[in-house]
């Protein structure tokens, strides 16, 4: 059976995470649909094309990051990743150029590689928008992913019920002859009285507990929120925040732009404390293609919204703002 999910991984770098990973999806989807070291490589085989051959039978690639993932050497002091022949940086170069969904993971506090950092047939990773997983939300984020990933693979059936069927005869009771009537009992106003009674205490109930229900607390983050003290192009000026069904929220953003502001979508991030979202922006300049990464996170604070926007460029460095947003009147 093919394998639907690939995860891509360096052991020195993320081997733990990606096999606690490797469990949580096994378990979602089953252990057919789920691929992660390529093994079995005979002697005399080409390990190009027996990776290829693995990566061409996924629906999405998962590649896991973490803080050295693109900067880890190998034993002659030469980055990996520079070399044409490194098994992560084949794995996702064929699922790339197999048009095959490639996910970045982020894990320990690691940032999306830049355009510059990543050698030609994978600049492409670097527009592709990124989840992150920490340790303290392990659960929370997985569930996410999970979710995330029902569009590529779907989870293994459950096993079907059989009808069960007695094993024992049915014994009915044998047919009788009618007895005689018995004489008719006088009219009582006994079951009146305890129907009334009983109509009354479930009539009490209901309104104690409408009265009790506990009401669910308005979301602060939810509703449209602008930014006073927007300036300059490529900053950001509105956000608007939805619940999207579970742990999950819809955040749609529009940027500061001449002369009307510019429509980023919407990301659909974790709810919590925080909330962080990326936007990856691809033009075409008189230099080439230029791309720029937007990570922005959101907080509460007493009635407005703490907005932090950490700007990365394909060639020049990067750029941090902050802000603070109101609501929309």
């Amino acid at each position: 059976m093919a394998r639907a999910i690939f995860i891509s991984y360096r052991r020195d770098d993320t081997e733990g995470e990606a096999g606690r990973l490797f469990d949580d999806l096994t378990r979602s989807f089953g252990e057919n649909s789920v691929f992660m070291d390529v093994d079995g490589i005979n002697p005399g085989m080409d390990f190009r094309r027996a990776i290829d051959d693995n990566v061409s039978s996924c629906g999405v690639l998962l590649a896991i990051i973490g803080p050295t993932w693109s900067t880890i050497k190998n034993a002659a002091g030469s980055r990996r990743l520079d070399d044409a022949n490194d098994f992560v940086r084949l794995e996702i170069a064929s699922a790339l150029s197999r048009n095959i969904a490639v996910i970045p993971v982020l894990v320990h506090d690691a940032r999306m590689p830049h355009h510059e950092e990543l050698p030609d047939n994978l600049k492409d990773l670097a527009y592709r928008n990124s989840v992150e997983i920490t340790h303290e939300r392990w659960n929370s984020d997985v569930q996410l992913l999970i979710n995330a990933l029902g569009k590529y693979v779907a989870p293994s059936a459950a096993t079907d019920s059989e009808p069960v069927h007695a094993t024992v005869p049915v014994q009915l009771p044998p047919p009788s002859a009618p007895a005689s009537s018995p004489p008719e009992p006088r009219p009582t106003s006994v079951p009146l009285v305890l129907g009334v009674i009983v109509a009354a205490v479930v009539a009490l109930g209901f309104v104690g507990f409408l009265l009790l229900k506990p009401h669910p607390k308005p979301d602060p983050l939810s509703g449209t929120w602008t930014n006073p003290a927007s300036e300059g192009n490529n900053g950001i000026d509105k956000l608007e925040i939805t619940a999207s069904g579970g742990n999950q929220v819809n955040l749609h953003a529009w940027g500061k732009c001449s002369p009307a502001d510019c429509d980023w979508g919407t990301q659909i991030a974790p709810n919590g404390a925080e909330i962080k979202a990326t936007w990856s922006f691809v033009k075409q300049t008189g230099d080439g293609e230029n791309g720029r990464v937007a990570n922005v996170t959101v907080q509460p604070d007493n009635g407005s919204l703490k907005v932090h926007v950490f700007n990365t460029y394909a060639h020049r460095p990067a750029v941090e703002r902050d802000y603070e947003f109101v609501r929309a009147q």
